[in-house]
């Protein structure tokens, strides 16, 4: 394993050890905004880390695409990948039961649609993750197209980018700027060591109002 793969594997395992929540407290006490907000899981029971494949989504226009909406990522993904489609309609599914057969052939770790997704049940079987805004029957083709893939994109008033952590679990989706990984990560270490020992101070039976006092409040300040 080089140096590269070595560290992006480190990163990853660091990311999956921690839930979301920990990691949106961590975004927000380094200054930093990062949740998906109204995405959640539609498949699977998994908690999924990786790396960002991002694609945008458009209104059709006239003629036929060469290619289905969702292809290109999944050729451009890998097995620490994240799919993230941006532009998702509330009219029609931005991803289907073929594309997450195609994903996981790859080894595509799951897949984050900004709008709705269809063929739950197949993905269901496939033990593919799927994050969404909603599920449809409503086929996108006709309706939606593929606008850009592997270029930066805004999600819910969040960018993403080639390369920037996702992190999606039972509590939604987050995203950690490749560049800010380690403050990030420092932070989620931190606030998970301290709410360890909140809850076995509550599992010992102490008063809920002395576990969670104005300390607790401060917990996800920025930190200067």
């Amino acid at each position: 394993m080089d140096t590269v793969t070595g560290r992006a594997v480190e990163l990853l395992a660091r990311l999956a050890a921690h839930d979301t929540c920990t990691i949106s407290d961590a975004l927000e006490r380094t200054g930093r905004t990062g949740v998906l907000t109204g995405l959640a899981r539609v498949t699977t029971d998994r908690r999924v880390a990786g790396f960002a494949v991002p694609m945008q989504l458009g209104p059709a226009g006239e003629g036929t695409p060469a290619h289905h909406l969702g292809a290109r990522a999944v050729e451009q993904s890998d097995d620490r990948s994240v799919i993230v489609v941006a532009g998702g309609s509330e009219a029609c599914a931005g991803w289907g039961g073929l594309l997450a057969r195609a994903a996981r052939g790859v080894g595509v770790r799951g897949v984050v649609v900004e709008g709705l997704v269809r063929d739950v049940d197949e993905a269901q079987g496939l033990d593919f993750p799927l994050f969404a805004a909603g599920v449809t029957p409503l086929t996108a083709r006709r309706r939606q197209v593929e606008v850009s893939c592997g270029e930066p994109v805004q999600v819910r008033g969040v960018a993403v980018r080639p390369g920037d952590l996702i992190l999606a679990d039972g509590s939604g989706v987050v995203v950690v700027p490749a560049e800010a990984a380690e403050d990030v990560l420092a932070a989620a270490d931190q606030i998970a060591a301290r709410e360890a020992a909140m809850v076995e101070r509550l599992d010992a039976g102490e008063r809920a109002s002395s576990v969670m006092d104005r300390s607790y409040e401060t917990m996800v300040e920025v930190q200067r």
